[in-house]
């Protein structure tokens, strides 16, 4: 399993970096080129291949006007043709979905499946249609990029113990020295960003490297649900990552208060500019409504947010042999309208960060991921079934006559999801409330005595209403 390292330079040149600039810009447009040719279903769709296109290129011409080095414009095209690729395998999961909504046959959901697999897609109409709707022509948006392959670069320490590292620059065997902040020399293929002025060297490295590599997994099988105020929660009530709400209520205040300081400014260089002092309105956007320090500040919290996000899930992997997850990359769209404060702090959060952190670290420490279908395990009472009404951190059953604390509840639900016969990852919302219901239903006619309830597991917190 590989990890992404990066590395930053450190006072680099201001002549090296404008050169590293204008080959990322030429890069970015052979990326472009590569992206109008083959996004389609002529291109990736049909199979076609990175040396596919880069013969082409190279019997017609068209390399000529690249006007970068070969090995520059090759790499760039696969990584491009990597990323269409990307692109069509998301679509796909969409598609298969679907696929599973619509029939219920096993054989016919076997034939769309393997004409989807092996892209025979085009001749299917609901497959076709499908793959049109979830897979749209891109564009590209990638022009501060430069690949670099893993035999065209290396890397020295001078007498005073600092990094450099060498890259090609657009003139044959002229090597461009970047001075690194690290002293561990990238190895393998590199990708060179460029923001700022400084150049971010990413590199991937084994996972068997990492000291977390070695630390081992627990033996138990332990259900997750995600928060809001902490990373997880477990299904033995133990919460991970309790510090997420304040990084995330901090942040969101923050921003509120800067952009509301960056439109009164805003405003006065436009009031400026409108009764013809353009050179006041040149100050102001010059001096106070630039990008650099918002974005240094936007990729500190992104950096403290996958610090916390990362130990929360090693917290959990610490005693799971087995964690049960929902799976966060699927988009689910609320009826509920929420206030503009929750809608700032909701914005900032993002689940793919805890489904990476969930897939990395569990791979590294051996423990295995399962995803479950996460539909009503927040509205449903993991001990009785029935839906209830959620408040908040609390989940009300009447049946029961309990108020559960809502995650680990919905915790428990997700553990429980695993082992469900009838409940398949991607079983429709619908038909999971029906079968939910007509279980509740079944239950209603063999009901025990009142005082036979199960025993609250271990772990879980309660709050008994009081009764009447």
């Amino acid at each position: 399993m590989k990890v992404t390292r990066i590395a930053y330079s450190t006072a680099l040149n201001p002549g090296k970096y404008a050169a590293l600039v204008d080959q990322a810009r030429r890069l970015g447009r052979i990326r472009s080129e590569v992206w109008q040719r083959f996004g389609s279903v002529g291109g990736t769709g049909s199979g076609l291949k990175d040396r596919q296109v880069r013969d082409r290129w190279l019997v017609d011409g068209t390399h000529v006007s690249f006007g970068v080095l070969a090995n520059a414009w090759k790499e760039t095209v696969r990584d491009a043709m990597a990323h269409i690729a990307a692109n069509l395998a998301a679509a796909k999961v969409e598609a298969r979905r679907a696929v599973s909504r619509r029939t219920s046959d096993p054989a016919e959901r076997k034939r769309m499946l393997s004409a989807l697999a092996a892209d025979r897609w085009v001749a299917d109409p609901f497959l076709a249609r499908q793959m049109r709707k979830h897979w749209k022509r891109g564009r590209n948006r990638t022009h501060d990029q430069i690949v670099v392959r893993a035999d065209q670069h290396n890397s020295v320490v001078d007498r005073r113990g600092r990094l450099w590292l060498a890259v090609p620059g657009l003139e044959r065997r002229r090597m461009i020295r970047i001075p690194l902040s690290t002293t561990v020399a990238p190895a393998g293929t590199l990708r060179l960003i460029l923001r700022d002025g400084r150049v971010e060297v990413h590199y991937q490295i084994d996972s068997s490297q990492m000291r977390s590599s070695r630390r081992p997994c627990g033996n138990q099988t332990v259900g997750v649900d995600k928060g809001y105020s902490e990373v997880l929660t477990d299904s033995d009530g133990a919460r991970h990552g309790r510090g997420l709400g304040e990084l995330l209520a901090g942040e969101s205040d923050r921003l509120k208060e800067r952009n509301r300081r960056r439109a009164k400014l805003r405003s006065i260089a436009n009031n400026a500019a409108r009764d013809g002092d353009h050179a006041k309105a040149h100050r102001i956007r010059s001096n106070n409504l630039g990008t650099v320090k918002r974005d240094r500040q936007a990729a500190r919290h992104r950096a403290r947010l996958r610090t916390e996000v990362f130990n929360a899930v090693h917290r959990v992997v610490d005693k799971a042999a087995t964690v049960v997850a929902e799976d966060l990359t699927k988009h689910f769209t609320g009826r509920k309208r929420l206030g503009k404060s929750i809608n700032r702090r909701l914005a900032t959060w993002t689940k793919g960060v805890t489904a990476e952190a969930l897939a990395s670290v569990s791979g590294r420490r051996g423990s295995a991921l399962v995803h479950v279908n996460a539909a009503y395990t927040s509205q449903a009472c993991h001990r009785c079934g029935r839906f209830g009404r959620r408040n908040g951190d609390r989940f009300h059953c009447t049946s029961c006559g309990v108020v559960w604390q809502a995650d680990v509840n919905a915790a428990i639900n997700i553990l429980q999801r695993a082992g469900d016969p009838d409940i398949a990852l991607h079983t429709p919302h619908h038909k999971v409330k029906q079968i939910l219901q007509d279980r509740t239903d079944r239950h209603r006619t063999r009901l025990p005595v009142q005082d036979s309830s199960p025993a609250t597991p271990s772990g879980e917190r309660t709050i008994r209403t009081a009764q009447p």
